[in-house]
């Protein structure tokens, strides 16, 4: 299985569980690493032939940037379900942070693993 990744994809959302939060638009960072076969693309240089990412983040960033949520787990659940179920992916890891969120701490949040890597 080959991989096909976007690295700290960053979109402002309403994130949080506080009152302030609900309030505000915050930034997420997103790395996500989505399993794929890349050898048809490769062979003929036809971006319809692979995973593109530039139309994996635009979705992303469509769906983060209109949405709210209490917890970052809600939300990796959620990116998760999208790039599995719209971009036929069998396996992806992410990597889902809130920047800033906690004194002393670049960042914090989730990584979850979906599906079956080949």
């Amino acid at each position: 299985m080959d991989i096909v990744y976007i690295r700290e994809l960053q979109v402002e959302t309403v994130i949080g569980i506080y009152d302030w939060e609900r309030e505000v638009r915050q930034t997420v960072s997103l790395d996500l690493e989505m399993g794929t076969d890349i050898r048809a693309a490769a062979a003929t240089e036809d971006i319809d032939s692979t995973l593109n990412y530039k139309t994996v983040a635009k979705r992303l960033i469509a769906f983060i940037g209109q949405s709210e949520f209490l917890l970052v787990e809600t939300m990796a659940e959620e990116i998760a379900q999208i790039v599995q179920e719209e971009f036929n992916v069998p396996w992806l890891r992410l990597r889902l942070s809130k920047p800033g969120a906690v004194r002393g701490a670049r960042d914090v949040g989730v990584i979850i693993e979906r599906g079956e890597r080949g």
